[in-house]
């Protein structure tokens, strides 16, 4: 379940035109539009969490094409006296280009909302990822391999390098897993944040997408994981923000 004691992780050309007419808070992460209407949202042979399968109404909304990396986030705590992130500086993890990780809910919340953007819920999270017929991953129904996303290996939670990195890898990384609006790793790399909660209490939030060290059972559009959301010491936790559209 950990991979050190220092690093616990979370466990189990039209495009570019309309991402060019908005507005775009996050210059070097441009919001992507993802169309709104009915879309297929969860799986009747998943976990019970995510059933049933069933057709969803959801308005249009713009999202992050990638997580938001370390120099992103970066920028954000200099501009405002935030904290950083736990992992803030660390030779692999701090990277510029890689997913901020080791932060709360609380801390992403407060990044997206400084850019006048949000965290994105469940149904769009799961939108964005499997378009409206309900795919298994963002590319279509073929299985996760090291070509499409940075995954784990087979049984959870280690890390694989076979994929081209031992943990987190550049966000921009992995075009081939691009969904079909364009926005990458919405499976693999880092597990997201998303506003829903899990529970009545507000304790623990929803995260989704899988990580570096998730085994394939955990690589769906669909899974669910509930996470504390004051836990910031996640070496595999990070997020991207989104903005409703009229």
């Amino acid at each position: 379940m950990w991979i050190s004691r220092a690093l616990p992780l979370v466990l189990p050309a039209v495009l570019a035109t309309k991402a060019a007419a908005l507005e775009q808070p996050i210059p070097d992460n441009p919001l992507i539009t993802i169309q709104g209407g009915r879309f297929v949202y969860g799986d009747d042979d998943g976990p019970q969490n995510e059933r049933p399968r069933r057709s969803v109404e959801l308005g249009a909304f713009a999202m992050n094409r990638t997580e938001i990396t370390n120099a992103q986030y970066q920028r954000f705590v200099q501009a405002t006296g935030h904290r950083s992130s736990y992992y803030g500086g660390h030779p692999m993890l701090g990277l510029d280009g890689r997913p901020v990780v080791g932060v709360s809910f609380a801390d992403a919340e407060a990044f997206c909302a400084h850019y006048g953007l949000q965290l994105p819920s469940e149904e769009e999270y799961e939108r964005a990822a499997r378009g409206t017929e309900g795919a298994r991953f963002p590319w279509g129904e073929a299985p996760v391999d090291g070509s499409r996303a940075n995954h784990g290996s087979d049984v959870c939670c280690g890390s694989d390098d076979s994929d081209g990195y031992a943990m987190t890898a550049p966000a921009d990384s992995y075009s081939r897993g691009a969904s079909r609006e364009g926005v990458l790793n919405l499976v693999g790399n880092v597990w997201e944040w998303t506003r829903n909660s899990y529970g009545d209490d507000g304790r623990y939030r929803v995260l989704r997408g899988g990580a570096w060290n998730s085994d394939p059972a955990h690589l769906t559009t669909t899974y669910r994981l509930a996470y504390d959301a004051s836990f910031r010491f996640a070496a595999n936790g990070g997020f991207r923000c989104v903005r409703s559209l009229p």
